[in-house]
C-alpha cells in the first residue's frame, strides 16, 4: 500500500514536528501605538519576567504560524487517533504549529485552566479543574477523562521532587543566568514599547550575533504592569511573514469564574475514562501535563530560552542523548549517524515526491552528496551515507559543518 510505503519517508516529512518543537508559541499580537514608558534596561526586563507571578487570567488570541513549508494534505492525518477513538491532546495541539488558529484561554492558578480551540463552529478543549482532567471534541463529539494526579514527578519518578528548586532563587539571579547564557553569541535589548491587546508593553529584543543562524530576532513583549510575556514573533532572516506571530487579541488578569472550569459531557457524547484516556494509560501528570501540552505563556518564555544549555537552543559541543553536538551558541547543528543509506526518495509514492521535491535540494562536498530538507527555521541534511544533520541555521551552515565534521 501506499500509505505504508510513504512510511519509510517519513523523516524528512518529520522536519515539520522538528521546527515546531524549536518554537516556544508565546501568545502574541501587537497593536497600534507606541506608549511612553519609563526607560528600563535589558536585566530590568528579564527580572521583571522572572517575578511575575500572574495566576489568573482570561483571554483571547490568535496564533499566525508560517515554517515555509508545503501542504501536508494528504498525507499526515490532522491528530492522531488515540487507543481511546478520540483525537490525543499533544496531536490536536501540534495542528497549531502550521496555519492561523484562534483560542480561548483561562487560568486560576496551578489546579484550574482551560484551553479551546476554535475551528469555525467546532471546538476542542481541554479543562483542567481540580481532581479532574478533560478533552471534548465537538466534532467527534468525544470526551476523554481522566482522574489529576497528585502533583509532577520529578527525574527520579517521585512525586515530591521540586524541579524549580535548581532553578536561580531570585529574579535578579535569574536575569544574570539568562544574560550569562547569552554570553558572546547573543545580543538581548529592549526595543521600545508597544500596545498589546491594550496593555502597555516593553519589547525584548534578542538576536543572534552568530552568522550562519536561520533566526533574525525573536521579540517578546511584556506586559509593562504584570511583568507577564503578551507578545512572541519570531523572524527568519529569510524575510517575509514571521515564522511565529501569535497573540492576545484580548486578555483580562482577573479571576475567571468558577464557572469556566464546569464540564459535563454532552448528551450521547463518546466518554473514554481513566487509563485509556490521554494516550492509552500514561499519567497525565496534573497540571503540569496540561501545561506541557498548551501554548506557552502561562509561566513565561525564559525557561524555554534557557534549554538545552542557552538561548536559541544552544549546547555545548559534545555527545548528548545519542547525538553528535557540534558547535554552540544559535549555530549549534546535532549530527546522527543512523548506520544505513537515506531512502531514495525517487521511490517514493507520488503523493510524497511531490512533497520532498517542493522542498527538498540537492547538495554535494566533501562529505559526498544528499538532500537538503528546509523550512524557515529548522533545515535537515541527510546524506547518502546515513548521516543526518539538524539545526537552525542556514543550508550553507550544515554543509560547511557535514565538510568539516569527522
Amino acid at each position: 500500500m501506499a500509505t505504508k510505503k510513504a512510511g519509510r519517508y517519513i523523516v524528512p516529512v518529520a522536519v515539520a514536528g522538528v521546527a515546531a518543537a524549536t518554537i516556544g508559541l508565546v501568545p502574541a499580537l501587537a497593536a497600534s501605538g507606541d506608549p511612553d514608558l519609563p526607560k528600563i534596561t535589558a536585566q530590568q526586563l528579564i527580572e521583571k519576567i522572572a517575578s511575575s507571578d500572574t495566576q489568573t487570567l482570561s483571554g483571547t488570541f490568535k496564533i499566525d504560524t508560517d515554517l515555509g513549508l508545503p501542504s501536508f494534505a494528504g498525507l499526515l492525518p490532522s491528530a492522531a487517533p488515540s487507543s481511546s477513538g478520540a483525537s490525543d491532546p499533544s496531536a490536536k495541539l501540534a495542528e497549531l504549529a502550521s496555519g492561523s488558529h484562534t483560542l480561548r484561554v483561562a487560568a486560576d492558578g496551578p489546579d484550574r485552566q482551560k484551553l479551546t480551540v476554535l475551528d469555525g463552529s467546532d471546538e476542542y478543549s481541554l479543562i483542567h479543574n481540580g481532581a479532574d482532567v478533560w478533552a471534548y471534541d465537538s466534532k467527534a463529539n468525544e470526551v476523554v477523562h481522566q482522574k489529576d494526579a497528585t502533583g509532577p514527578k520529578g527525574p527520579s519518578g517521585s512525586r515530591d521532587e521540586a524541579p524549580h528548586e535548581k532553578l536561580p532563587a531570585t529574579p535578579k539571579a535569574l536575569a544574570d543566568e539568562v544574560l550569562k547564557a547569552a554570553g558572546d553569541t547573543t545580543s538581548i535589548t529592549v526595543g521600545g514599547t508597544a500596545k498589546v491587546a491594550g496593555r502597555d508593553a516593553y519589547q525584548l529584543v534578542i538576536k543572534p550575533k552568530q552568522s550562519g543562524s536561520t533566526v533574525e530576532s525573536v521579540k517578546i513583549a511584556v506586559d509593562a504592569a504584570t511583568g507577564t510575556p503578551l507578545k512572541f514573533t519570531l523572524a527568519s532572516v529569510s524575510g517575509g511573514k514571521p515564522v511565529v506571530d501569535a497573540g492576545f487579541t484580548k486578555v483580562d488578569f482577573g479571576k475567571p469564574a468558577a464557572s469556566t472550569f464546569d464540564f459535563k459531557a454532552p448528551k450521547g457524547a463518546k466518554v473514554t475514562e481513566g487509563d485509556k484516556a490521554f494516550g492509552g494509560g500514561k499519567d497525565f501528570d496534573g497540571g503540569k501535563g496540561f501545561e506541557d501540552k498548551a501554548p506557552k505563556g502561562f509561566g513565561g518564555p525564559l525557561g524555554d530560552l534557557m534549554k538545552d544549555g542557552g538561548l536559541g537552543g544552544a549546547g555545548k559541543a559534545g555527545k548528548e542523548g545519542g547525538l553528535n553536538v557540534i558547535g554552540e551558541g544559535w549555530t549549534t547543528v546535532a549530527r546522527l549517524d543512523t548506520g544505513a543509506p537515506a531512502p531514495k526518495t525517487g521511490d517514493a509514492p507520488k503523493e510524497v515526491q511531490g512533497f520532498l521535491d517542493s522542498f527538498g535540494d540537492k547538495v554535494s562536498g566533501k562529505f559526498g552528496s544528499g538532500t537538503v530538507f528546509k523550512t524557515k527555521i529548522v533545515n535537515v541534511l541527510m546524506t547518502e551515507d546515513g548521516k543526518v544533520y539538524v539545526g537552525a541555521v542556514t543550508p550553507q551552515k550544515l554543509v560547511e559543518v557535514a565538510n568539516s565534521a569527522k
